[in-house]
């Protein structure tokens, strides 16, 4: 991707940035990243020229500019990404699930995880069942890829697969991990507006095995 639309987007963005803003954004992050200190109203106004330009990008394409923000060391870049990811995902080919991957192992952390499990990952694996098997290796992978196999169905509903939902969260209760375990409730608590009575029953009859943070949050809708 030409370096200038990085270098536009860097301009657009710092020239809406807070500096006195960073701090507290980075801290919300646990201080992993740094930031410009752009909010996101403000930077979705900056960031169109950028993701505009994507409109008739190929797969190939869209993951390069992906790369060149994910490059970037401020965390707003990784953020424009997966808007212009989300915006275009009709358009990533099945093939390009490696590329994917690569960004959610990198600079790794919640806020983009899980915007690419339930945003990119979700619609590619519903649009080309047969990466439902690559699903099926990442549960049993590290913590950010197993949390993006039990979140990929999040936007399902009556279309999740449940036997690899409740099959996913058998395979992960058991770690100690807090994201996997809050990754195991809240799937479990977007499953419960389609079903709840399967929500229920799944969580009375694996008792003690889950965890009490991933049954606070399954049953939160719907109580016990």
């Amino acid at each position: 991707m030409p370096a200038e639309r990085i270098d536009d987007l860097r301009r657009a963005l710092t020239s809406v940035a807070d500096p006195t803003k960073a701090p507290s954004m980075a801290a919300y992050m646990k201080d992993r990243f740094p930031f410009l200190g752009v909010t996101a109203p403000e930077r979705r106004v900056a960031q169109r020229p950028f993701v505009a330009a994507g409109k008739h990008a190929t797969s190939a394409e869209l993951l390069d500019r992906a790369d060149a923000c994910w490059a970037q060391p401020e965390r707003e870049f990784q953020y424009t990404a997966i808007d212009l990811l989300v915006r275009r995902v009709a358009a990533i080919e099945p093939t390009d699930l490696p590329r994917v991957e690569t960004l959610i192992r990198s600079k790794s952390w919640w806020d983009t995880v899980d915007a690419l499990a339930s945003n990119v990952v979700g619609p590619m694996v519903a649009a080309e069942p047969a990466l439902a098997e690559v699903m099926d290796r990442w549960i049993d992978d590290d913590l950010w890829i197993a949390r993006t196999a039990i979140l990929h169905q999040l936007k399902w509903s009556e279309h999740t697969d449940t036997g690899r939902l409740f099959g996913y969260i058998d395979r992960r209760c058991g770690d100690a991990d807090f994201f996997l375990r809050k990754a195991c409730g809240w799937a479990l608590r977007e499953y419960s507006k389609t079903d709840p009575d399967a929500v229920r029953r799944y969580v009375a009859d694996r008792g003690d095995r889950l965890s009490g943070l991933t049954r606070r949050e399954a049953l939160k809708r719907i109580g016990p």
